[in-house]
């Protein structure tokens, strides 16, 4: 995987700044909050003390560094994602060839499905891992930042980091991000979804409320977040790129069933 050295070049930039950084962190206790979170928040103050303690650009690099941490995770859901949509009207047409819900057709449905994915080379549940994956990392981070003072201290271009933004930039940046990132993954999508589409218009309006009753600190997060998510779709579920795929693979079966046909209208004459 191609992603998997970026991803180790990152964790290793992550423990040396940890490492190297001997001024204060946060004043949690145990493994959690002692540990575990102090780690990550010592860590993101040694990037923030290479950049001349720049608590704002050490936000910036550090969210990079965890996203480049999860990629190879992130590119392994995305490409299980793309298959499972690719095969969805397979998966549709069992369910309407087994329509009656009794214990033998269900039974025959779930076999038929088990068969498609082994076919198709994807399971159903791999785009769980990378979220259960993701969920502690982000987690940590997110303690981090609200348990370590001197994050909070510090000032990034017009705002105060510990305070909320006063001009809502940074919380419109973060949900127009969010929005393109989601809009991205619905044009690529082979069939509209309703739910799909649903979320692509409210998780940035969710997004844009929570991130103005939040610290700056946190909404620069997750504009960087959010910037660093529509740049990964973009190169790895890039919607154009999956159209024209689709439509390559139309034109072919259409001028695989031409030649058939040809074939056989000579074998009449």
């Amino acid at each position: 995987m191609r992603s998997f050295p970026v991803a180790v070049i990152a964790l290793i930039i992550m423990v040396i700044a940890g490492v190297t950084y001997t001024g204060p962190a946060n004043s949690g206790t145990g493994l959690w909050s002692g540990i575990i979170v102090g780690a990550v928040s010592r860590s993101i103050l040694g990037v923030s003390s290479w950049l001349g303690n720049s608590y704002g650009l050490g936000i910036i690099v550090y969210t990079i560094l965890i996203r480049l941490l999860i990629l190879p995770l992130m590119a392994n859901q995305t490409e299980s994602m793309v298959k499972m949509q690719e095969i969805q009207p397979q998966l549709q047409a069992l369910q309407k060839k087994y329509s009656s819900r009794d214990q033998e057709s269900m039974m025959a449905m779930q076999a038929e499905q088990k068969a498609l994915y082994k076919e198709a080379n994807v399971s159903p549940f791999a785009s769980f891992l990378p979220l259960l994956v993701q969920l502690p990392i982000l987690m940590a981070l997110y303690s981090a930042i609200q348990t370590t003072k001197i994050l909070q201290q510090g000032t990034f271009l017009w705002v105060q980091l510990g305070d909320r933004d006063p001009y809502f930039i940074l919380p419109i940046l973060a949900a127009a991000f969010t929005f393109l990132s989601s809009y991205l993954v619905m044009m690529g999508q082979p069939e509209k979804n309703t739910m799909t589409t649903a979320m692509t218009f409210l998780m940035p309006l969710m997004i844009f409320f929570f991130a103005i009753n939040v610290p700056s600190v946190l909404s620069l997060y997750w504009v960087v977040s959010n910037a660093f998510q529509v740049a990964q779709t973009w190169t790895l579920q890039n919607p154009f790129k999956l159209r024209a795929q689709r439509q390559a693979k139309k034109d072919a079966e259409k001028a695989r069933e031409r030649a058939i046909r040809k074939a056989k209208r000579s074998k009449k004459r």
